[in-house]
């Protein structure tokens, strides 16, 4: 990984949309320009990393401290690296620096994704849900 810099932007706002669209479709919430412009809106190079695999542009994490909690975010990784350990490792990487500071982390998923399930793997449970989103939930002891 390596810190995100303003012009990675645009490649993982088109990630995001590639990534989403799946569950975003599925939803009935998929909207072309959205997907990205939302991304664009909100994206913190401070609080970005940038995944690379192979010498490569492989994906993003984002882990913004608020005021009790880190909030992990923007975790994208391209579809043909999912289900070869890249994201469990990263995950792994990012829960043990909060794991020593004793920090909350909380995210929410798109429900029905499935990175819910690698959340859960990790330690991460629901804590509420609404018709669109599943806000999970690790404690630093909560450890898989």
């Amino acid at each position: 990984m390596r810190p995100a810099e303003p012009a990675d932007v645009e490649p993982i706002a088109e990630l995001r949309a590639v990534v989403m669209r799946p569950d975003l479709e599925r939803l009935g919430r998929f909207d072309e320009h959205r997907v990205r412009q939302r991304f664009r809106d909100g994206f913190s190079p401070r609080h970005t990393s940038v995944i690379l695999a192979g010498g490569g542009f492989a994906g993003s994490v984002a882990l913004r401290p608020a005021e009790d909690c880190h909030w992990l975010e923007h975790f994208y990784l391209a579809p043909g690296l999912h289900g070869r350990g890249l994201g469990s490792a990263v995950l792994r990487t990012l829960l043990d620096g909060t794991d020593a500071t004793g920090a909350l982390v909380r995210l929410n998923v798109l429900r029905g994704s499935s990175a819910q399930r690698l959340y859960a793997r990790h330690g991460f449970t629901v804590e509420s849900q609404d018709p669109v989103d599943v806000f999970m939930l690790r404690h630093p002891a909560d450890k898989p």
